[in-house]
């Protein structure tokens, strides 16, 4: 008997660390897709009130209000073109996701991570890894 609530007790657990890991890709799907078209209202949803952005390859950490504040610009560069990603795994509440940002002139392989907590991203970053996509 005791056997079987341990492995009713692992089987829970892991459930829930799945379901977990679904909800974050999920919420990593829907910040991918507000991303491509600009969508500050979603934006600003997916992110908690006090996430840094960190664009490593610019040096810079953003605010939420900064980070939004910068999608006039990205809205501009962001037409036409078309953003792919995948996880490449998660731990430690970290997710790390590989995408490519296939703009009409050219395109750009970036690692990106994001920690999770609440259905809000609570920090993020990224950093260039390719001048293309190729890898991919």
């Amino acid at each position: 008997m005791a056997c079987r609530s341990i492995a009713l007790a692992a089987a829970v657990q892991l459930f829930s660390v799945i379901s977990a890991r679904a909800d974050d890709g999920a919420l990593i799907g829907r910040w991918y897709a507000a991303l491509l078209v600009a969508d500050r209202t979603e934006l600003s949803d997916l992110l908690a009130d006090d996430v840094r952005i960190k664009l490593d390859d610019l040096g810079i950490v953003q605010t939420k209000q900064e980070f939004i504040a910068s999608i006039d610009d990205w809205e501009g560069a962001v037409a036409g073109a078309e953003i792919r990603h995948r996880i490449e795994k998660t731990e430690g509440g970290v997710t790390t996701v590989i995408a490519c940002y296939d703009f009409p002139n050219n395109d750009m392989l970036m690692q990106e991570t994001f920690a999770i907590a609440d259905n809000r991203i609570t920090a993020s970053s990224q950093a260039a890894i390719a001048e293309n996509c190729d890898g991919y």
